[in-house]
C-alpha cells in the first residue's frame, strides 16, 4: 500500500484517477518470492486530496510522515506557481519524496520551470493516450528508485570517485567499471570523451538527485548545451558502459538502465539520474 499525497483542483480529473491510484499495485517486490503469496483482499493506497494550494501546504507542515509519493497540478485557480510552490515546500521538509507533476500544461514554460528548479522527477500530460497507464507506470518507476537502500551511494577520496563497480580517477580522468576502462563505442582504441565522463562525475556525485539540462549545463561551465546534446552524451555513456559489459561477462548496462539502475531517465525531458 503507497500512501499519494495528491493536490488537484479539478475534480473531473479526481474523479477519473481516483480508482486508478486507489487500486494499483505499486509494490517492487515479487509477493510469491517475498513469501507473501496471498493475494486476497489486497489494500488499497491511500490517497491524500487537496483542492487547494494552501489546504495543502498546512497539511505538509502538520504531517508528521511523508507520503510515498506526491502528484501536482501544475496551475490552479489561474496561478502558475502554484505547483511549484507545493513541490518547494515538500522537497524541503522532505527530500527524498519523489514528485510527478500531472498537468494540462505539459511543453509550456510551466514545465520548463519546474525542471530547471528541481522540483519535479516527472511531468506526464493529462490529455495523452492511456495517461491512467502511463502514471501508475511512472509512479512504480519512482518508488522503486526510492526503496534503494540508503547509505553512502558513492565515497570519495583525493584521488578517486567510486560508487558500487564504478570507479572515476579524479587526476587521469579515465572511468573503469568492473575494473575495465571505459572507451569510445564508436572506436574502441581511443578512451571516452572528457565531455561524457564530466556528466558522468556529475551524475554520480549527485546521486540520488537527478540533474536537469540546466543543471548540467552549469556543472560543466557551457553556453550551448541542450537536451539533444544532454541525450546524445548519455547515450554514448550507455553504450561505452555496454561494452565495458560485455567484455566483463557482466549482465547488460543498457537493459540496467531500462530497468532503473545505472544511468536512468528521470521525466519526460531533460534530466537524468545516476542510481547504483
Amino acid at each position: 500500500m503507497a500512501t499519494i499525497f495528491w493536490v488537484e483542483d479539478q475534480f473531473h480529473w479526481i474523479d477519473k484517477f481516483s480508482k486508478v491510484l486507489e487500486n494499483a499495485v505499486f509494490s517492487v517486490t515479487d509477493p510469491v518470492a517475498s513469501g507473501n503469496s496471498d493475494q486476497s483482499d489486497p489494500e488499497i493506497n491511500h490517497l491524500l486530496i487537496h483542492k487547494f494550494v494552501e489546504s495543502a501546504c498546512q497539511a505538509i507542515n502538520q504531517m508528521k510522515s511523508a507520503p510515498d509519493i506526491a502528484i501536482l497540478d501544475a496551475n490552479m485557480n489561474g496561478n502558475d506557481d502554484a505547483g511549484l510552490t507545493i513541490s518547494a515546500l515538500l522537497k524541503k521538509k522532505w527530500p527524498q519524496t519523489p514528485v510527478i507533476f500531472l498537468s494540462e500544461h505539459s511543453g509550456t514554460s510551466v514545465e520548463e520551470k519546474v525542471f530547471e528548479k528541481n522540483l519535479t522527477q516527472d511531468f506526464i500530460a493529462k490529455h495523452q493516450e492511456n495517461v491512467e497507464q502511463v502514471l501508475c507506470w511512472r509512479i512504480k518507476a519512482l518508488l522503486r528508485h526510492k526503496n534503494i537502500p540508503s547509505g553512502p551511494q558513492q565515497t570519495t577520496s583525493n584521488d578517486c570517485l567510486s560508487s558500487g563497480d564504478l570507479t572515476i580517477d579524479l587526476a587521469t580522468w579515465n572511468v573503469y567499471w568492473f575494473g575495465e576502462r571505459l572507451m569510445n563505442p564508436n572506436n574502441h582504441l581511443r578512451p571516452l570523451a572528457p565531455t561524457p565522463r564530466k556528466i558522468l562525475k556529475t551524475l554520480v556525485e549527485s546521486s540520488p538527485r537527478p540533474v536537469s539540462t540546466l543543471q548540467m549545463a552549469e556543472s560543466l561551465q557551457v553556453d550551448r548545451f541542450n537536451y539533444a546534446s544532454y541525450r546524445q552524451h548519455i547515450k554514448t555513456l550507455r553504450h561505452s558502459f555496454e561494452q565495458a559489459s560485455q567484455n566483463k561477462n557482466q549482465p547488460s548496462f543498457i537493459d540496467s538502465c531500462q530497468n532503473g539502475k545505472g544511468v536512468v531517465t528521470f521525466g519526460d525531458q531533460g534530466a537524468y539520474c545516476w542510481i547504483q
